[in-house]
C-alpha cells in the first residue's frame, strides 16, 4: 500500500527534523518540540471527524449504497480520531506541566478539548447500543454529522472566547510562539507525516470492515443453501 510505504519514509524524516534540525523556540527552550507532533495530531483528530462527517452525508444520500459499508467506515474514521485527540490531549498535557507546572490548568483550550472528546465517546457508545437495531447506520450518521458542526466552536472558537494560556495570534499575541522558516517547514513536513499515518491506519481499517462483511455475505449465502 502506497501510504504506508509513504508514512515509512515521511514518520522518520519529521521525527529527525523535530529532534534535531529545527532550533528550540525562544524562551520555551527544547520542549517547544514537542509542538511538531502535538500540532499534527491535533489536525488529524479534525481531519478524521471531517471525513467521517463526509462518509455519514455519503450515507444518508443514498441508503443503497450500504453494501459499501459508508456508515462503518465514518465510525472508523471517527474512532481514528478520537485517538489523534487523545495523543493531543495527552501531549498538550505534557507540554503544560513543563512550561506552567500543571498537567490540566482547565485552560479554554483544554476544557475544549475535553468537551470534544466527550462528545466522540459519547458516539461510540451510542453505536455500541444500537449494535443490533436496524436503523443504526441512519442514527449514527445523523449523530457524526451534529458531531462535527461541533468541532469548528471547540478547536476554533471557544479556545478564544477569553484569554488562554496558549499562545495565540489573536488575543495573546504576546505569548505567540516565534518560528523560524527551519521550524515552519519542520512542523509542515511532520503535518504531513500525521497525515499519511491516519489515511493509512483508515485504509487498513476499510479494508478490514469490508473483508469481515464479506465473510458474513459468505456465511449467509451458505445458510440459505441449506
Amino acid at each position: 500500500m502506497i501510504f504506508g510505504r509513504l508514512v515509512f519514509i515521511v514518520m522518520p524524516i519529521a521525527i529527525y527534523l523535530a529532534m534535531m534540525w529545527a532550533p528550540p523556540a525562544a524562551i520555551l527552550g527544547d520542549t517547544s518540540r514537542i509542538v511538531y507532533f502535538h500540532v499534527p495530531v491535533a489536525w488529524g483528530g479534525v481531519l478524521a471527524f471531517a471525513v467521517a462527517a463526509v462518509y455519514s452525508i455519503l450515507y444518508l444520500k443514498d441508503q443503497n449504497t450500504r453494501w459499501t459499508c459508508l456508515d462503518e467506515k465514518a465510525a472508523n474514521s471517527a474512532a481514528i480520531g478520537l485517538v489523534f485527540i487523545i495523543l493531543a490531549t495527552v501531549t498538550g498535557s505534557l507540554w503544560a506541566k513543563m512550561s506552567w507546572g500543571s498537567y490540566w490548568n482547565w485552560d479554554p483550550r483544554e476544557t475544549s478539548i475535553a468537551f470534544l472528546l466527550l462528545v466522540y465517546i459519547a458516539f461510540l457508545s451510542l453505536r455500541s447500543v444500537l449494535n443490533e437495531h436496524p436503523r443504526r447506520g441512519v442514527i449514527s450518521s445523523v449523530y457524526l454529522i451534529m458531531a462535527m458542526v461541533t468541532v469548528p466552536f471547540f478547536v476554533f472558537v471557544a479556545p478564544r472566547i477569553k484569554n488562554s494560556l496558549h499562545p495565540d495570534t489573536l488575543i495573546n499575541a504576546q505569548q505567540k510562539m516565534q518560528m523560524e522558516p527551519t521550524m515552519r517547514i519542520t512542523l509542515l513536513v511532520s503535518a504531513a507525516a500525521f497525515t499519511l499515518l491516519y489515511v493509512y491506519i483508515l485504509a487498513i481499517r476499510n479494508r478490514i470492515t469490508m473483508a469481515e462483511h464479506k465473510i458474513d455475505e459468505y456465511y449467509e449465502t451458505l445458510e440459505n443453501q441449506k
